[in-house]
This record gives C-alpha cells, structure tokens and sequence, in this order.
C-alpha cells in the first residue's frame, strides 16, 4: 500500500512540472476506495498539508467514488441531444447495475443476457397537475418547498416493486391521472396539518373531497339515437 501511494504521489508531483500549479490546485478522484486508493489518497493528503493548506481543507480536495454499486445517473438534460449521457450506455457500462432516470424520453434497453429496462423519465408532468389539484382544492395561499416534497414523496411511494425491477424510477405516464389524484390528496392532508389551507370546515373524507373537484370529459349524451321525423312532415307539401 505505502510503496504504490509513493509511487502514485511521486507521478503526480512529476505532472506538476507539467501544469505549472500546485497539488492543492486540484482534486483528485478515486474510482473505488481500496487499500491502495486509501493509501494514494493519504499521502495526497501529506503532501498539499507540505504545501502550507490546512488538512482538513486537503480533505475536502479527495473525492472517493464507489467502484462496485448500483450507481444513480441522472441525464436530464434536453433535449435528447443534450443528455449527459444514454440509457444504453447506462445500463451497458455498469452491466445493469446503473440506476437510470432521464430528462428526455429513451427507449427501452435489452442487454445481451436478456435482461430489459425502461428508463424512467423525470418529467414534471408528474408534479403540476397534483400540485394544481390540491392547492386549488383547499385554498394554499403561499406554496412552499414543503409542498414540493411532499409532491415528490407521493410520486415515489406510487412506484412499484414491479417497475422498479423494470428500471423505472416513476410510475408509468400511463397511470398520471390517478398518481396527479394521490398528490393532490397528500398536499390537501399537508396543508390542513400545518395550518396552510383557508377554505374550511376541513373536509373529513379528503380523498372523497378531491375527487369530486377532478375534471372529468366523460359526458352523458344528450343526443337522441333513433329519431323519427313525424309523418306529416315527411310528406311532400304543395305550397
């Protein structure tokens, strides 16, 4: 472990004849924190603390990621172009370890061993039409972060075992009106708790109480299926 930091340190002091700056001007990133990566880092550490820096601001300059997990990769960036990076190559480099959400739409991703995801997309389709619900319904007047995370934790418990051995992150877009349903009724619940609403009395049944305000496009039909002109009209007249 001593032998290769050494080693390490010493190619990284030699790079400095190269970039002209000091180690403390960097950061140094660890894929995986073994012995050897811990070892590397401590002597990092030594060496910016001979420069003059404090350790613990030394510290702050090593960055130790986790070489074997199920890393989270958020691309949300759009459009699609723009994303930091696909769902195939998410799921490819980190042989479906990589839990993977994105800004823009992919389509789903079949590795060789068979096994397919769907990404989910992270689109706030998922949060403003709750949010609209339910602030309208019991009357927030001042709409707080609170609000947002309560939005957001609604949105995760609608997520199932089932999509989540999927790859999906967010329930399916096909199920945003009943998910829009169930954030409206937290948001209504949070705001009478914390003080928050002003249309009153509070209303008992408060899952009943949105439903009733949901916009509904299924009309009866005021058209009559089979109609009979009489029979006089139906005549030729002479005028």
């Amino acid at each position: 472990v001593s032998g290769t930091a050494s080693v390490a340190v010493a190619g990284l002091l030699a790079a400095l004849g190269i970039t002209k700056n000091k180690l403390s001007d960097h950061k140094f990133v660890f894929q995986g924190a073994g012995e050897a990566a811990m070892g590397i880092a401590q002597l990092i550490v030594m060496a910016m603390e001979k420069e003059g820096i404090p350790r613990e601001e030394a510290i702050k300059k090593i960055w130790m990621v986790d070489s074997k997990g199920r890393p989270i990769i958020f691309a949300l960036s759009n459009p699609t172009s723009k994303a930091e990076c696909t769902a195939e190559q998410c799921y490819q480099l980190t042989e479906g370890r990589g839990i993977f959400a994105s800004g823009s739409p992919f389509s789903k991703v079949t590795l060789p061993n068979g096994q397919t995801f769907y990404p989910g997309q992270g689109n706030n389709a998922y949060v403003f039409p709750g949010v609209a619900l339910g602030i309208i319904a019991c009357g927030v007047r001042h709409i707080s972060e609170d609000i947002f995370l309560t939005t957001a934790e609604a949105i995760a418990e609608d997520v199932t075992l089932e999509n989540l051995a999927e790859g999906r992150l967010y329930p399916p877009l096909s199920s945003i009106r009943e998910v829009s349903f169930k954030i409206a009724v937290k948001i209504v619940d949070y705001a009478y708790k914390n003080n928050l609403a002003s249309w009153y009395p509070e209303p008992q049944d408060k899952e009943a109480f949105v439903r009733s305000l949901v916009y509904s496009s299924e009309y009866d039909s005021f058209t009559i299926e089979n109609y009979q002109w009489p029979e006089n009209a139906m005549q030729i007249q002479d005028v």
